[in-house]
């Protein structure tokens, strides 16, 4: 295996041909040139000296000789985007071989003869017509091969059209079922129509055109098939099997094989431009085929100018709007090109309506294609008029372009055609070549009197087909204006269908929010109901079952400390002599308030924020035990809550401890007073 560089595509590019052996005997062997492009890095390690002299990505050449198995692995393996070689046969036997080929190949691989369709001109010539080196040997026919077909060289073959199969089906038999089998029945159509759907939710997201067909069964669909106009590269579905259903992709087969080259020839084109701070070209064949659309805010004219150049020849360039813009006019006069304007500004609404079959990312781009259709449809009698009188070996397109942007006449155009064609001026009404040679010679004059005749015997064949195409299309008007006014019919009842979809679907939506927030609303009330059934029982009788080893207290909760808090508490669930209260706020209670829950005998006072100095002193002195809230570990419910009987019993000790200290004060104060008062009888 050797290797050097040269340019070639982004992906890989194989170079076939047979070493040794035959495709159609045992165990051919095949000489195998690979172009593979080299990373960033890789092309900046290469010399200057071993760097290819054009541009494109640089390539490392490597060559093996291989078995057809191992051909077709590295295929798979590597997916080149080409592989080249002067004679598709050699890697098949047959056309039937071809085809099974052709079918296993990548995605975006594709078989390329480089040396023509149907009839191959020798490898040699080819190479030597685009300067790529030569020899008989095949390593270095591999070689030719890869490089013509890396510098766009050679024709595609093809057993398939760009139309594509997608088929959505079951995946097993409905011929037995674990349960009943009507139920197992429904439950794989009713996969099958799901999945067919979600396929078609990728299909319209990916923008592609597609019919399809349907196989309506009990429960849903048994199959769907889906005729994508695209490639399976192109298609975000791929084979694929799971459960009950099962999808297929496959290219339709074409009636034989066929050889499409890889680079089109520049056709004759129609120019829309939009100009402006966004500027839009659209690209529209003389026959209506719209090939390209395009907008940019930051490319200059030049750029521009290159883009439309790619993709044609410009006849005719167009605008939306009167007079021809300055821009424009530069586009026209750079194409050497006939000008088109509407009679007035188009309106945006006839614009939106032309260009509706189509795809445009922006206003300006719509107008741009606007543009150009309607250049077409004015132009498109004429077209049809230079067409019938066009011989059928002239380029039509040719005498086209260069009778609308000329300004010459079809005759003249074809006469000029025909003269660099063979260089006689012969045609079809010279009857000096073919005619009687006993007959005498015409002048000049008698000639062209001939040849004017003939032009009037045909113009006045050709006025009288117009008048019945001009009959036919008026029958043809009607029908399409009744097809219309059908068609406006059921646009207008689909249209009610579709808002009284989407209105159910809001509507769905809506009660399902509901549905879930009911939902939530009931597991919390339920969390809610069951903490509340403990904390009931933790106060009533059955309280030391329920209490039992789990070291629990009820705590009654009063929100203020007012007589009006504490006689609604007392009157919601009872305060009775030994519960601990908790006061939620603590302060603003006078001597009267505090002697009322002194009345109840409360076990345990837990208070928030700070008592008044008399509610302070009347529960001290009846023995009342407060403590602050934080010392306990309180959980509470609403009105309800519960604590740790230890951490009660801690608060008690600690007021008591408290009190202790503070009898012990009052005392030491009462004894100074007493001290204080007899020294002052005594002086």
């Amino acid at each position: 295996m050797t290797s050097r560089t040269v340019r070639a595509l982004d992906r890989p590019v194989f170079g076939v041909d047979v070493q040794s052996g035959d495709v159609r005997g045992d165990a051919p062997a095949y000489a195998l040139v690979t172009l593979t492009p080299l990373s960033a890095d890789e092309e900046d390690a290469v010399p200057d000296e071993n760097r290819p002299d054009v541009d494109g990505p640089i390539a490392r050449i490597d060559r093996d000789v291989v078995s057809r198995r191992k051909l077709l692995r590295l295929i798979d393996d590597r997916e080149p985007a080409r592989i080249a070689t002067d004679n598709a046969y050699e890697l098949a036997a047959d056309k039937g071989e071809l085809v099974q080929l052709l079918r296993s190949l990548p995605d975006g691989t594709r078989l390329v003869q480089v040396t023509g369709a149907e009839r191959p001109e020798p490898l040699s010539r080819v190479a030597s017509r685009h300067g790529i080196p030569y020899d008989s040997d095949p390593m270095s026919e591999a070689e030719a091969a890869a490089r013509l077909a890396a510098a766009n060289v050679g024709h595609e073959v093809t057993a398939f059209t760009d139309e594509t199969t997608v088929k959505v089906a079951r995946g097993r038999s409905t011929g037995k079922g674990g349960w009943s089998q009507d139920r197992y029945t429904r439950r794989i159509h009713g996969n099958v129509k799901k999945r067919t759907r979600q396929v078609e939710s990728e299909l319209r997201s990916a923008n592609l055109e597609y019919e399809r067909e349907v196989t309506e069964k009990y429960g849903g669909y048994a199959n769907a098939v889906f005729t994508v106009a695209a490639r399976p590269e192109d298609i975000p579905v791929s084979n694929s099997r799971a459960g009950d259903v099962r999808v297929e992709v496959e290219r339709e087969r074409r009636d034989g094989i066929a050889y499409e080259p890889l680079v089109q020839r520049r056709d004759h084109v129609i120019v829309g431009i939009d100009p402006g701070t966004t500027t839009a070209a659209a690209v529209v064949g003389l026959d209506g085929t719209v090939h390209d659309v395009h907008s940019t805010r930051t490319a200059d004219t030049a750029d521009v100018i290159e883009w439309v150049i790619e993709r044609g020849r410009p006849a005719i360039v167009a605008a939306d709007v009167e007079p021809m813009p300055d821009t424009v006019e530069t586009f026209r006069r750079s194409f050497d090109a006939a000008g088109w304007i509407p009679d007035s500004d188009l309106p945006v609404d006839e614009k939106l309506h032309r260009t509706r079959e189509f795809e445009t990312d922006n206003d300006h781009e719509r107008d741009a294609l606007a543009a150009a259709l309607y250049a077409l449809d004015d132009h498109a009698d004429q077209f049809d008029r230079i067409a019938e009188k066009t011989p059928p070996r002239l380029d039509r397109e040719a005498v086209i372009a260069r009778v609308v942007s000329g300004e010459e006449s079809v005759e003249t155009v074809i006469d000029d055609l025909r003269d660099d064609g063979d260089g006689s001026g012969a045609g079809e009404a010279d009857d000096e070549g073919d005619g009687d040679p006993t007959e005498p010679d015409r002048t000049e004059e008698e000639r062209e009197i001939r040849r004017l005749r003939d032009r009037v015997e045909r113009l006045e064949g050709h006025v009288d087909d117009l008048t019945a195409k001009l009959d036919d299309r008026d029958d043809r008007i009607e029908e399409l204006e009744a097809e219309l006014t059908d068609a406006k019919r059921q646009e207008r009842i689909e249209a009610r269908e579709r808002r009284a979809v989407s209105r159910l679907e809001r509507e769905t939506d809506r009660l399902e929010r509901e549905r879930d927030e009911a939902r939530e609303r009931a597991d919390g009330l339920a969390e809610k109901l069951e903490r509340l059934k403990a904390l009931w029982k933790l106060d009533h009788s059955d309280f030391a079952d329920v209490a039992a080893g789990r070291d629990l207290v009820a705590v009654k909760a009063v929100d203020q400390f007012t007589r009006n808090a504490i006689e609604a508490a007392d009157s919601q669930y009872g305060i009775a002599a030994g519960d601990v209260v908790y006061l939620r706020d603590a302060s603003g209670a006078g001597r009267q308030t505090a002697a009322l829950l002194a009345e109840m005998d409360p076990r345990l006072v837990l208070k928030e924020g700070t008592l008044s100095e008399a509610a302070d002193a009347v529960l001290f002195e009846e023995s009342i035990p407060v403590a602050p809230a934080d010392d306990v570990a309180l959980q509470e419910v609403d009105d309800l809550a519960v604590a740790r009987e230890s951490d009660v019993e801690a608060a008690i000790d600690d007021w008591e401890r408290r009190a202790r200290e503070r009898e012990r004060q009052q005392q030491s104060e009462l004894v100074d007073q007493i001290i204080s008062e007899h020294r002052a009888e005594r002086s």
